[in-house]
């Protein structure tokens, strides 16, 4: 681990942005030295931390930026790495294609982890479907993403569940853009032999819950995971800042992070 590792927070009002700083202060080698957000957010997170300062000063400061905020956010982020700095940690979901290119750029000039989930759990399950997918063919297996969060989480669906979506479809060689199915209203007719649906539920205070279906005629199997506190996605965010700190410029994920790549 990096002895005394200089860690900025972005979106640090929010939910997941008050469990990193929380994780963050509590790890061992780490030092908390900045955080941003929305100046007109509410700070009701009860966590002592630095106070809020500019982007571009903490920014400055830092080894690795971890950023749980929204993809307009995360963009304007990515984009002020452009004369380099520090490395970044991206767990905003909901991204547009424009966002998605500031991260990608963003990636040619310094380190960037980018994933849909960073627990340790979901991404043992992506790997468990795209082996699965590899095996249940489509001629007899159907495959279904179901996902369900909080009522507050305003992007459907889930970052995790296209994640798993997308693992299917590389199992089957195939690309989620070409076989996944849009949300389902009306008379839809029948279901297209190779298809990858995705359905969300909104509700309460469910952290997070994913379950990925194979069903044929005779069988069903479901592989599933459920998320019973957000610190577990806080937890992997500052394992990825730690892993990442000394890498080169480059697109990493969670996978890499886990050395599970190949």
């Amino acid at each position: 681990m990096t002895t005394g590792l200089r860690i900025g927070v972005g979106g640090a009002l929010g939910r997941m942005g008050a469990a990193v700083t929380a994780i963050a202060q509590a790890k061992p080698g780490l030092s908390l030295v900045g955080r941003f957000g929305r100046p007109d957010a509410a700070d009701s997170s009860g966590v002592t931390a630095p106070p809020l300062a500019p982007m571009a000063a903490v920014l400055a400061t830092c080894d690795v930026i971890i950023d749980f905020s929204t993809g307009p956010a995360t963009a304007i982020l990515a984009e002020a790495t452009r004369g380099g700095g520090p490395a970044l940690v991206i767990g905003a979901t909901g991204l547009s294609p424009a966002e998605e290119n500031a991260v990608t750029r963003a990636a040619k000039r310094v380190a960037v982890v980018r994933s849909g989930n960073y627990s340790v759990g979901v991404n043992v399950l992506a790997g468990l479907v795209e082996q699965a997918a590899r095996r249940l063919g489509p001629e007899i297996w159907d495959i279904e993403v179901l996902e369900a969060h909080h009522r507050r989480k305003i992007d459907a669906p889930s970052g995790t569940a296209l994640m798993l979506a997308e693992a299917a479809a590389r199992g089957r060689g195939r690309i989620l853009a070409d076989v996944g199915l849009a949300p389902r209203t009306g008379i839809t007719g029948s279901r297209p032999r190779g298809a990858i649906g995705m359905a969300s539920m909104r509700g309460g205070g469910i952290v997070g819950d994913h379950s990925v279906v194979f069903a044929a005629e005779e069988e069903i199997i479901t592989l599933s995971h459920s998320a019973r506190d957000r610190a577990l996605f806080a937890r992997g965010a500052v394992e990825a800042a730690v892993w990442v700190a000394d890498k080169p410029p480059g697109l990493y994920d969670m996978i890499d992070v886990l050395g599970f790549r190949g």
